[in-house]
């Protein structure tokens, strides 16, 4: 009699692979845990070899180096994890900066002690409404040398926006939303949790009259084209800092927006792409700002010649008097100098992009056509930006028809009874 085939033994490393009484396929192994230490995770699949496949996969991480959070981690182990393994192959590095900022001080001494796991939607709104009403000042013992605040019985209230708690239960929800699709949680109980819906901020763009005020009294700055340029095609600042002059046609009058010039922790100044897929992207330019980019070329020579061998060929076309980038937060300050000089009201540089949809739209351009000039991923964040204009325009759309349906029966101007508004 033939003895049964005994089944191959698994390889040292390998896991734990059996069938659930439910059906699915449960697999186990110890990997690197968040916290350095060796922990036992487990996942599943709908067959073996999915299971199986998952678990590889987590195995081949771990012996790579890279640690697997675990159920059984504290939140604050998972998003320092999350933060320093996933976060920052996914995010520009600015937004990773503003992340680990909210995740240092907010969630991890808000949350960071509770397993995650057991985090439950009430633990989250608890920790908001805290969040929400607490001084910051007191809580992160801001004033404590200063001898300030709490510290002499005095609180100065110093809480948290709306935008800032909102952008707290973000990071926490995109957290554990990646936990979710590993297979460490069950379900994200941070979508459970309903925030309080924040104005957004109000912005106040330039009238068409401001407008053409800082249009001339730009004609005389040595930054005339990219004030002009900034005003009439809605790009973001970044995006004119990055200008090189090969992305510029002035013969058949476009521009291609390729990249955005930043100021990062770790590079300085770095040229990134731009902020989304949509923002990169062709646009016509005006024949004014073809004008103003010539003289700005002649310029641009001048002072090369000028500075010699001080003269840095960055290929940028906004630069210092010595061809370096220029620094966002110094055009920021220049700008602001500019508008004190002009005698306009002071605004921020985003918000000549805000003027420039503004205007647009109350001069009846579709919608579509300023989505593609903002560079704006979908139409509806264009239409959500600019909805207090479209409903000053509806007003007035309203009242034309009401003044035409009061006008006398016998205008001569009555459209045919058949005709066809479409």
């Amino acid at each position: 009699m033939t003895a049964p085939k005994r089944k191959k033994a698994r390889a040292n490393g390998e896991g734990t692979i059996y069938q659930r009484k439910d059906g699915r396929w449960e697999a186990a192994s110890y990997v690197l845990a968040a916290n350095s230490t060796s922990k036992r995770v487990r996942v599943y699949g709908s067959t073996r070899r999915e299971a199986a496949d998952k678990l590889a996969e987590k195995i081949a991480d771990s012996n790579r180096g890279l640690p697997i959070a675990t159920a059984d981690s504290t939140v604050g182990d998972y998003l320092t994890y999350w933060l320093s393994n996933v976060a920052v192959h996914r995010l520009r590095e600015n937004t990773h900066t503003r992340y680990a900022a909210c995740v240092r001080l907010h969630l991890i001494p808000g949350l960071g002690t509770k397993k995650i796991a057991r985090l439950t939607a009430k633990d989250i709104r608890t920790f908001l409404d805290r969040l929400r009403t607490t001084c910051q000042c007191c809580t992160q013992g801001l004033d404590t040398e200063r001898k300030k605040c709490c510290v002499v019985g005095e609180c100065c209230q110093k809480r948290l926006s709306p935008s800032t708690v909102t952008y707290v239960h973000s990071v926490l929800k995109s957290a554990l939303e990646h936990a979710l699709r590993e297979d460490e949680l069950p379900r994200n109980v941070a979508r459970n949790v309903k925030t309080t819906v924040h104005r957004p901020r109000r912005f106040r763009p330039l009238t068409a009259t401001e407008a053409r005020q800082f249009l001339g009294a730009a004609q005389t700055d040595r930054l005339h084209a990219l004030y002009e340029l900034a005003l009439r095609t809605g790009l973001r600042k970044g995006e004119l800092l990055g200008l090189h002059w090969e992305d510029l046609d002035l013969t058949t009058g476009t521009a291609t927006i390729r990249h955005s010039l930043q100021r990062t922790r770790t590079g300085g100044l770095t040229h990134l792409p731009t902020k989304t897929r949509a923002s990169e992207r062709r646009i016509a330019l005006p024949t004014e700002c073809l004008y103003s980019l010539r003289e700005h070329k002649q310029q641009h020579d001048k002072e090369r010649t000028t500075a010699g061998p001080d003269w840095t060929d960055s290929g940028l076309v906004f630069t210092t008097p010595t061809g370096q980038p220029l620094d966002p937060a110094n055009l920021t300050r220049r700008f602001r100098t500019f508008l004190h000089r002009a005698g306009l009201r002071r605004i921020r540089f985003h918000d000549l992009r805000h003027s420039t949809a503004t205007l647009l739209l109350e001069q009846g351009v579709d919608l579509v056509v300023i989505k593609e000039l903002l560079g704006h991923a979908h139409i509806g964040v264009t239409a959500g930006v600019y909805a207090h204009v479209r409903l000053r325009l509806q007003r007035q759309a309203i009242d034309t028809l009401g003044n035409a349906l009061g006008a006398h029966d016998d205008d001569a101007d009555d459209p045919p009874a058949a005709a066809v508004v479409r």
